[in-house]
This record gives C-alpha cells, structure tokens and sequence, in this order.
C-alpha cells in the first residue's frame, strides 16, 4: 500500500536543484505577484484563469502554481499532490515556521491513496525544505493515514476481530501491552452494556484494552467507540442512512491513532485505550427498545431507541477508565447526527469537564487547521433522558440537542472529580478537499496531541 510519508523527503540540496518548483500564489494582487516572482507565466495564468484561487493548480513545463487565496489554509498544497505526476518537486517561496510544516502536511495528507482493494498510482514526492521536523511530520501522517485507511476499510475486512489486529500492530513497536475480552466473558467482567450491544452479531463483541508508559507517570486514557458497523439493530436504519456505517468505528480509529502519536513521541504518561469493538446487528437475540440493562457502574439504563447503541459501549468503557482516576479521559465517538446539523462535516464538537483543556484544544486546534469547536454539557438538558423505569434513558424522544443530551449521558458514567473530554467526530469526508480526499479522516487529534505534547514531552 502507498502510504503518504513516500511523498516527501528530507532536504537533498542536490535533488532540490533539479526539482521542478512549486510556487505557492496568493489571490491578492495575484498579477502584481506574478510579475515579481515569475512573470514568463503570466499569459499561461490568464489562458487559465488563474489567479491564486485557494486549491487551483496551475501547471506548466518547468513549474506549478497553487493557489493559496487569502493564505489562511496552509494546507491547500494537497490540492496539487493529488494530480501531479510523479517527480520532484520543491517549495519555491520562501516559507518558514509553521506555515512551512503545515504546507508539508498538506501535500503529505493529499497525496494520501487508499489502495487495499486497487492499484494506485505512484505519488509525486516533495523535497521539505530546511528547518522542517521530519520525524513530527511523520507521526501526524502515520497517524491520519491509520484512521483513513481503518475507516474506509468495509466491515467484511475491519470487524471487531480486525480491530483488535489493528491495536496490536500498533502496539508491537512500542512494547505495549493489550488485554482482550471477548463474547461472554464481557458479562462475567462486568461489560453488560458492551455484550448488549453486540450480542446479535455473528462476530463477538469485545473489549480491548491498552496499556504503555511508566506505571507512575500521569495517567491519560482514551476511549473510541469501535462500532465496527450499525445497522441501527431492530431500529433499522433506512439503506442509505446505512450505507457509510463501516465508518462508525472512527472514534476507535482516532484514539489509536492519538494513542500512536503519543507513545511515538514518547510523552511522559501512563497510556491507556479503550475502545468497545461490536457490531450492532439484528437476529432473534438483538436487544430491544424499552429493555432496561445494568451498567458497569452500576446506573440502570433503558433503551430508548437501539440505533444509539454508540453511547451505550461507551458507557461501560468510559467507567472502566475512571476507575484508575486518570488525570484526563478523552473519548473519541462518532456518535450523533445532531453533531452534523449543528457544525457540518468539518467541524468536531468538543465537550469538556476541563475548561483550560478545551480552550488549549481549541486554540492548537485553529493553529494546527485541526478544527473543533467547544460545545457545553447544558445540565437543563438532561431532564431529556429521564426514564420511568430506569436511573436513565439512553436516548432523548425530544429531537432537540441531540449531541448535548448524548454527551451529558456519557457524562454519568465519569466521576466529576476526573476530568473529560468528548469529541462527537464524523470521520469522514463527504467530498474532495485539497488535504482531506473523501472518505475516512482524522478529528481533532493532531490538536489534542499538541497540547498533550507540550505538557508532557520530554526534553
């Protein structure tokens, strides 16, 4: 498989010399530019109408152009390593800092090819130029790259079984330790709410745990619902509402690929992840709206519609992580619709216990063109999953705040004196941008390792 990191290099003077020059063209005052900068292809710019429009590529004989538009998307240079043909080619501006790593990350996420199933095409590769971290570079690429290539793998290839392979491939360089608990032993161990859940697939569900770092250091625990796909159980989803749920285990995906980065980096904490790995399917032992089960921590729970099983592995994960009392849970879902409505496909709401921690977020999140954006656990609201029969209902009937009242539910399960943070990602591109092809993508986690990073790294 083609992975991205085959599309840059370290600088090589003698390489950049005969590399073809990637020219990176604002839209304001775009002629004026280009007379200063390259005016032989001014004309070539007007037969083409271009003028620096942000994701246009312009290519000549002996050049390319990419538009940058106002500048505010560095990562616009996957628009071009998505078309150009394999060569060298090497930034001509002279781009430094920041926008310099991100311009590099950019044409590293655009030339991203998902190729398990067919033959892609070789990749142009980009000379980086001086002062670029490389091995940073590559833990945000393998990263992105892992969740892409886990989420666009259908389910018949990635079910619970191939999730815990996934986890354990990514635990092997690392001398990370995993436990797995598999089909009834859930119920034996005190998971009922996970077994609940994926009782009806042919495939048992199970829960898989991670481990790495120094037993002393501080604890931080990630969480990803691995719903490896839905079918909504006996709430079924209509067909097209079903089509893209093999995606529905991406909050597993980007937890192992910010559990990744993390032990990569080497950062000075006791690692742990978690992620419930089921398939929500229908047979005669399916479980069923109005059923009311017990949760590992204790909380009765009815069930008010089975097409919001998410949260419900989530629940029994999410006590399991506070049991250790770690100094943060991050949990990783893609849980509501109602997420979409409100923010569309690009943005990720992020809810935390912890305001320093989602303002840090937020800030890396925008400085890294990782977006999120802080959404609140609004206590009015919780009245929505109020049961009868039960300490509470799983799901709201309201229709309103849907993603808040799936939050506040998850919230139950993590004791107040534990800080939280939950991300309700889509995990996926609906259409083609320059650094995010359709299909699987990465939420939030290269902002949250960020912070992660500078809190914990070690000099």
């Amino acid at each position: 498989m083609i992975t991205p990191n085959a599309a840059y290099i370290t600088h090589d003077r003698d390489r950049a010399v005969k590399a073809t020059r990637l020219y990176l063209a604002p839209a304001e005052n775009f002629d004026h530019w280009l007379e200063e900068v390259a005016i032989d292809y001014l004309l070539l710019a007007k037969a083409n109408k271009f003028a620096g429009q942000a994701g246009k590529v312009l290519v000549a004989a002996d050049a390319v152009f990419v538009g940058i538009g106002d500048g505010a998307d560095h990562l616009v240079t996957g628009a071009a390593a998505k078309i150009l043909p394999t060569g060298d080619y090497v930034l001509a501006n002279p781009v430094k800092g920041r926008a310099a790593e991100l311009a590099c990350l950019g044409w590293a996420l655009g030339a991203y090819r998902f190729s398990r199933y067919r033959k892609a095409d070789p990749v142009p590769v980009l000379i980086l130029p001086k002062g670029v971290d490389k091995p940073l570079l590559d833990q945000a690429v393998d990263a992105v790259t892992l969740v892409r290539d886990l989420v666009n793998t259908p389910t018949e290839d990635m079910g619970p079984g191939e999730l815990v392979a996934a986890v354990r491939t990514v635990a092997v360089p690392h001398k990370a330790q995993v436990k797995v608990i598999e089909g009834d032993a859930l119920l034996k161990q005190n998971f009922p709410l996970v077994h609940a859940v994926g009782r009806a697939a042919d495939r048992p569900p199970c829960l898989i745990d991670l481990t790495w770092g120094n037993k002393d250091a501080p604890k931080i625990t990630l969480v990803g619902k691995g719903v490896c796909f839905d079918t909504g159980g006996l709430n079924i989803k209509v067909g097209q509402s079903m089509r893209l749920m093999k995606k529905d285990m991406g909050g597993a995906a980007n937890a192992l690929a910010l559990a990744s980065m993390i032990m990569a980096a080497n950062l000075n904490v006791r690692l742990r992840l978690i992620i419930p790995a089921v398939e929500n399917a229908i047979n005669g032992n399916a479980f069923r709206p109005g059923d009311v089960f017990s949760s590992r921590k204790g909380i009765t729970v009815e069930i008010s519609n089975t097409d919001a099983e998410g949260r419900l592995v989530l629940a029994d994960a999410l006590a399991l992580a506070a049991d250790e009392a770690p100094a943060h849970i991050f949990s990783f879902a893609t849980l509501t619709g109602a997420a979409r409505v409100a923010l569309g496909p690009e943005l990720a709401p992020v809810y935390s216990t912890d305001g320093k921690m989602a303002e840090a977020i937020a800030d890396a999140g925008t400085e890294l063109q990782d977006p999120v954006w802080r959404m609140p656990f609004w206590k009015n609201y919780e009245s929505y999953l109020d049961s009868s029969i039960a300490d509470v209902n799983h799901a709201s009937d309201s229709g309103f705040a849907g993603s808040i009242t799936a939050a506040l539910f998850l919230k139950k399960f993590v004791p107040d004196d534990v800080p939280y943070t939950h991300f309700d990602i889509f995990a996926w591109n609906p259409t083609d941008r320059p650094a995010h092809p359709q299909g699987g993508e990465a939420f939030g986690i290269r902002a949250v390792f960020d912070v992660l990073k500078h809190k914990y790294g070690q000099s």
